[in-house]
Formats: structure tokens, C-alpha cells, sequence
């Protein structure tokens, strides 16, 4: 398969593509064929009839073309890390944890997940209770942390006892009470 061909082509299936043959693909990809590359290595990350270690594998790639859409300024930030964030929790969830690993750490994806907020839980929490009387921008800042605290839930159950389980576990509190 030539790749040059497939990359005319956004839209082309690449569900039955081998690992290597989507990393090449992934590498010079932009734009919409990050996006296909990335949906189909998560659906083979899916895949329960593979082994797990390749789901893995699968997921890595998924994350790296996920990322690559920042990098070329082609996705919106928040977007991205939040499929990120859910990949990597489904991986931890579904897969195990995997304390060597950043992606696959309950407590790297924590810290990233924090890393990703510009508010405080009160500060969230204040400005949610008059949302509707805020500016445009502060209320799709307020829609950014609701997204990006999604996987706060099982996260919190990886996590040893802490500071930031507890900051964790205060966005749990107040995700509820964003737009």
C-alpha cells in the first residue's frame, strides 16, 4: 500500500491497517488523517481479541496521533487532551495501571489531568453558581474544566491516599455544578 495514495484520502478506512504500516502512516499525516489514524488505532486498542499488550501498543499509537494534532496546531487543545485523558483512563480501567509507564499511571494521568485546569474548585464553583451571567469566554472555560474532569471518578479510586486524591476528589464535588 502506498502510503502517499492513502493521504489524498482523509477518509480512507484504516481499520484493517497492521501497527506499522499506521505509526508510518501517522508520522507525515496532518490534519482530518490524524483524526481517522487516531479513531482507528483506539478501535483496535478496543479490540478484546487481541492480546492485552497489543492493546496497549494500539492505544499508544492513538495517543501519539491524538497528540500529533497539537503539535501541528490542527486540533483544538482541549479536545485533545481530553481524548487523552479518557483513552488513558480506559486503558488504567480495562487494562490495568502501569506505574513505568506515564501514559498508563493513575497518578501521572492525576497530575496531568490537574496540570490541564486553570481554575480551583472554588473558584469553578463560584463562578458556576452565576453562569449564566458571565462572559462567553468564561463560560466555555467553565464547559473546558466539566470536559476535561470527566474520568475524575475512577481515577480517584487508583489513587493512595493525598493531596492530590483530595483535590481530585473536590473536582468530583464540583464538576457536578458546571454548565
Amino acid at each position: 500500500m502506498s502510503s502517499d495514495a492513502h493521504r489524498e484520502e482523509p477518509g480512507h478506512d484504516l481499520s484493517g491497517w497492521r501497527l506499522g504500516q499506521l505509526q508510518r502512516f501517522i508520522h507525515d499525516a496532518r490534519g482530518q488523517q490524524l483524526e481517522t489514524a487516531r479513531v482507528a488505532a483506539q478501535g483496535q486498542a478496543y479490540n478484546s481479541s487481541h492480546p492485552q499488550e497489543a492493546r496497549r501498543q494500539w492505544a499508544k499509537l492513538s495517543l501519539l496521533a491524538n497528540r500529533r494534532m497539537v503539535d501541528h496546531a490542527e486540533g483544538h487543545a482541549a479536545r485533545v487532551a481530553q481524548q487523552d485523558f479518557m483513552l488513558r483512563m480506559w486503558v488504567i480501567d480495562r487494562l490495568g495501571p502501569d506505574d513505568t509507564d506515564p501514559d498508563w499511571s493513575p497518578e501521572a494521568l492525576a497530575s496531568d489531568t490537574l496540570d490541564a485546569l486553570s481554575f480551583t474548585p472554588p473558584q469553578a464553583a463560584a463562578l458556576a453558581a452565576c453562569w449564566r451571567d458571565l462572559p462567553t469566554g468564561q463560560i466555555r472555560e467553565l464547559r473546558r474544566h466539566k470536559i476535561l474532569t470527566a474520568h475524575l471518578e475512577r481515577l480517584v479510586g487508583y489513587l493512595a491516599p493525598g493531596p492530590v486524591r483530595e483535590r481530585l476528589v473536590t473536582w468530583t464535588a464540583t464538576r457536578p455544578l458546571l454548565p
